[in-house]
């Protein structure tokens, strides 16, 4: 008879809660069973004492005569200090395909390019810029020169009609 300890459902629709037993590995989630060992509720707040109740006696006992706990209870166990949990190989299952990765890196590549355009055209609009500045104080300096200019000579005329 193989054991296991494991999580037995209970509560209503939409409120779940557990008994942590020991039962035959065969027999049903929700059915007979051995020994009650625990119990866990989920609602409760993780730091709460009540969320996870457990029998470390009888667990210990039970470990003994060579039940073996299913990955959720071992997560418990491990914060009791009663088993160690050795961690998991994550698989790859998430990482993107190949066609996935190529879009990506296209739609990378596109916006990339389009930074750069932005920038050089912001770069031009700003040459442009500097220049018409450059224009437009050179014309400046121009009119400042024809100005003193005619002040010099209108000067010069109101000099000789004034002798």
């Amino acid at each position: 008879m193989s054991l296991k300890i494991r999580l037995s459902r209970g509560g209503a629709k939409k409120r779940p809660f557990y008994r942590i037993v020991v039962a035959d590995s065969r027999s049903p989630r929700d059915g007979r069973y051995i020994e009650k060992v625990g119990t866990f509720n989920p609602l409760l707040p993780r730091d709460s004492a009540d969320r996870i109740q457990l029998d470390t006696d009888r667990v210990k006992h039970w470990l003994s005569n060579g039940a073996l706990p299913t990955d959720r209870v071992l997560r418990f166990l491990d914060a009791e200090g009663l088993m160690k949990r050795e961690p998991r190989n994550n698989p790859e299952k998430a990482k993107p395909g190949k066609k996935r990765l190529e879009r990506e890196e296209a739609k990378r590549a596109a916006e990339e390019e389009k930074a750069a355009a932005a920038a050089e055209a912001e770069k031009d609009a700003a040459e442009k810029a500097a220049a018409e500045t450059e224009a437009d104080d050179a014309a400046a300096a121009e009119e400042e020169a024809d100005e003193e200019a005619t002040d010099a000579v209108a000067d010069e005329e109101a000099k000789e009609a004034s002798e």
